[in-house]
């Protein structure tokens, strides 16, 4: 009896001035990519070295106008993945993510991976313990845990919503009009560089401020310029 084919999974990275994390997240892909998966990288306009580091580490490294949606938009066109994973420049995913993704897609046409931040203090776990509860009860995934779908249910609800902030947040509602997620446990290991930057607890009531925002509508073009301020 032959074994079964596994879906190939094309994992799609977004990028802007990300050299220092392709350095480090890209070779860590290396086994996935000789198991026959893909690697694509979706340049917005970086001004340092990010498409010199991905060109040698990566199957394609697309252009494309800024903005996180439009560019994972762009690297799903690009595929040739059944399976599609949208990763951070900033994240690590677990080394048997493919595996894994294989026997969620047996139950759900898409999902996400439980996220640890990559800091050892307190704050860092009770924040990821909330993130990946509020999650797995709301059934909203954000792009820091790595979320993957079948193509066929992308193309369904039209990719990600071009908007400049919580595509994530966007894409998670449309999907969830097909299925609930599935909701790994396996961790996805992510920077902390804002939370460092800008201080654990402002960081925490302004992102809670947008998503709130969000919920009730407001424009996320300005939610995104109040974002970048921090």
């Amino acid at each position: 009896m032959m074994a079964a084919v596994q879906p190939r999974l094309s994992i799609i990275i977004p990028a802007v001035d990300e050299a220092e994390g392709l350095a480090t997240i890209l070779p860590a892909l290396a086994p996935l990519r000789r198991a026959g998966h893909e690697v694509i990288v979706v340049d917005g306009g970086s001004r340092d070295s990010s498409r010199d580091q991905a060109r040698t580490l990566a199957d394609r490294v697309l252009m494309s106008s800024r903005g996180r949606a439009r560019q994972m938009n762009a690297g799903a066109a690009a595929a040739s993945g059944e399976v599609l994973l949208f990763l951070h420049a900033d994240s690590l995913i677990p080394g048997d993510a493919d595996a894994a993704i294989v026997r969620a897609m047996g139950t759900s046409c898409w999902g996400r991976f439980d996220v640890r931040l990559r800091d050892r203090g307190w704050p860092f776990r009770i924040i990821e313990r909330f993130m990946n509860a509020r999650s797995r009860l709301t059934g909203i995934a954000t792009g820091d845990q790595a979320i993957f779908v079948h193509r066929a249910a992308f193309e369904r609800v039209g990719g990600y919503p071009d908007i400049p902030l919580m595509e994530d947040v966007a894409i998670s509602r449309l999907l969830k009009t097909i299925g609930r997620p599935a909701c790994l446990r396996q961790k996805v290991v992510t920077s902390t560089r804002r939370w460092r930057a800008n201080g654990v607890v402002r960081t925490v009531v302004l992102m809670w401020g947008l998503r709130l925002a969000f919920a009730l509508g407001a424009d996320p073009a300005r939610l995104a310029r109040r974002y970048e301020r921090g």
